[in-house]
Formats: structure tokens, C-alpha cells, sequence
């Protein structure tokens, strides 16, 4: 299988993008998210997330978006502005293919050579092995677990914290 082909997201990429979001929401439980936005509020919440300056990936197989990842401010206190939090989606006919891996590693690079410290990761639902392996195959650490913390699809479920260390972590001080 062809590896994929990470690139910045675009305007042009939302439709591929919601797309692949919806599932997500409507059968899964990465999200917590009952009902799955419209491309508008994709749209909205892409705009923010690079305005901000934060990267904003998709991963493409074949010419088709298959993937989408970017990251975030891990909490909006100013002493938290070292620490980002990353999310990934990958299209169901595309699992296992490596393209949440190749997403995640590009995150990781282009946060550490931005200057973050930490990167956190927040799994939906502690049944989700393929990105709890994921994150831990790029060298994210388990750090708890929040039980019975969302409501979603006649069940209760949990919060998945890990992280990751990126450059010098908090060996030395910020710049």
C-alpha cells in the first residue's frame, strides 16, 4: 500500500473533511459529539484552529483526503501555553493504513520545532485501542483514565489522558 501524503489542510479540503468526521460522531465514540456539524461549523472551527497559528493536516491516499489532524491550545490559562492538545481522524476505509500515524508524527515535528513543551492527547472512550496504540507507538505515556465521564449511544464512557514530551520537555525552561 502507497504511503500517504501529508499536507497542509485547505479551504478546498472541508467537504472531505466533515465527511470524514461524521462517523465519528453518528457511530463512534472518538467524539463526544452527538450530533455531527455541518461543513459551516467545520469551516468555523478550521479557521480558528489556523488563525490561532496551530497546524492543521490532512493525509491524502490515491488523491483522496483519508485523514485529518490538528492541534490546539491544551486549556486557555496562560500557563498552559506550552502544552497543545492533537487530535486525529482517519475515513473508516482507510484504518490501519498508517495514516494516523503519519498525521500524529507530522504534529509531533512541527510542534516541537514551534517550541512546545508537551503534547496531550484526550481519547475518547478507553475501547478506543487503534489510537491508544497509536499514541503510544509515537511515545505518548498513559496518564489516567476520567471514568464514565461523557453519555453517548446508551452508555457511559471514559476519557483517555496520555502525553507526550516534545523537544526538551520540562527538562529545561521555555524561551
Amino acid at each position: 500500500m502507497p504511503s500517504p501524503v501529508v499536507r497542509a489542510a485547505t479551504v478546498a479540503d472541508i467537504a472531505a473533511i466533515t465527511a470524514i468526521y461524521r462517523p465519528a460522531v453518528v457511530e463512534g465514540t472518538a467524539s463526544f459529539e452527538l450530533e455531527p456539524p455541518d461543513e459551516a461549523e467545520m469551516l468555523r472551527r478550521y479557521r480558528a484552529i489556523v488563525g490561532d497559528g496551530f497546524p492543521y493536516l490532512v493525509a491524502e491516499l490515491a488523491g483522496a483526503v483519508v485523514g485529518y489532524a490538528y492541534i490546539g491550545r491544551y486549556r486557555p490559562r496562560p500557563a498552559y501555553r506550552f502544552s497543545v492538545e492533537n487530535s486525529v481522524y482517519v475515513a473508516p476505509s482507510a484504518h490501519r493504513a498508517r495514516v494516523g500515524r503519519r498525521l500524529l508524527a507530522e504534529l509531533i515535528d512541527l510542534c516541537t520545532k514551534a517550541g512546545y513543551r508537551q503534547m496531550i492527547a484526550v481519547i475518547g472512550d478507553s475501547g478506543q485501542a487503534g489510537s491508544i496504540g497509536l499514541h503510544r507507538a509515537l511515545g505518548f505515556t498513559f496518564c489516567g483514565t476520567i471514568h464514565s465521564v461523557g453519555y453517548k449511544h446508551g452508555r457511559w464512557l471514559d476519557s483517555v489522558l496520555m502525553q507526550r514530551a516534545l523537544g526538551a520537555g520540562d527538562t529545561t525552561l521555555p524561551d
